[in-house]
């Protein structure tokens, strides 16, 4: 059974938390109601420019290939794309069943994160970019922003590992956790209007072995 004391002590403290969302929420009801049809106009204004700053901002980025995985198929692409883009996902990568893991994850990921542009590049035939960058193990996913390779999924602090040990060293790892580890470098995000992730609660963290198996042929 719980102390009464530490019980008593986490009442006093829901009623404390309680009490200063109920005070910011009249304070907040109060200021709606001191506004006036000029106050009110302004904000709407507001929100519209904001709106329409957004709408553009989405119309570029589908402009430039967000919202699609696709593959760059020379490296002085990859050079115009990372230019192109603030925020660039980029996964080298060779045909086996760990990069077609990789591929399925972020087939889903850029189609929630159309902020970011995710592409990928075959390394064995970017000699080029794969020594600058010193891709040594495939998968590895190289995060761009502002046309510089600022972290990489696989590689920690330059010691190259396997590729999915960021990940748990399993290829049953989950796009959620992919996710999570994408927007901690703050190479997408995951709250705001530039994401169209939505999460569900009644849904668990799947991992893309439950639908798909090592032989598969598709790299998307």
């Amino acid at each position: 059974m719980e102390n009464p004391k530490v019980q008593e002590i986490l009442e006093k403290q829901l009623l404390t938390v309680a009490k200063a969302v109920e005070e910011k929420l009249d304070d907040e009801i109060s200021a709606l109601d001191r506004l006036d049809d000029d106050d009110l106009e302004a904000l709407r204004e507001r929100r519209l420019q904001q709106m329409k700053k957004m709408a553009e901002k989405r119309r570029r980025w589908i402009s430039l290939g967000h919202g699609e995985y696709s593959e760059i198929p020379f490296e002085k692409d990859f050079f115009a794309a990372v230019k192109a883009s603030d925020r660039v996902v980029c996964h080298f990568y060779r045909e086996n069943w760990p990069c077609k893991v990789m591929d399925k994850h972020l087939s889903i990921l850029a189609k929630q994160h159309i902020e970011t542009r995710f592409v990928k590049i075959q390394a064995e035939k970017s000699p080029f970019l794969a020594e600058k960058l010193k891709i040594t193990v495939l998968p590895t996913l190289a995060l761009i922003k502002n046309a510089k390779v600022d972290d990489y999924v696989g590689v920690q602090h330059n010691v190259y590992q396997v590729g999915f040990d960021e990940l748990g060293g399993t290829d049953e790892f989950s796009t959620e956790e992919l996710e999570e580890r994408l927007a901690k470098a703050q190479v997408i995000f995951l709250d705001g209007e530039s994401s169209l992730n939505s999460r569900s609660g009644s849904q668990a963290p799947r991992s893309v072995r439950q639908s798909a198996k090592p032989d598969s042929s598709d790299s998307e």
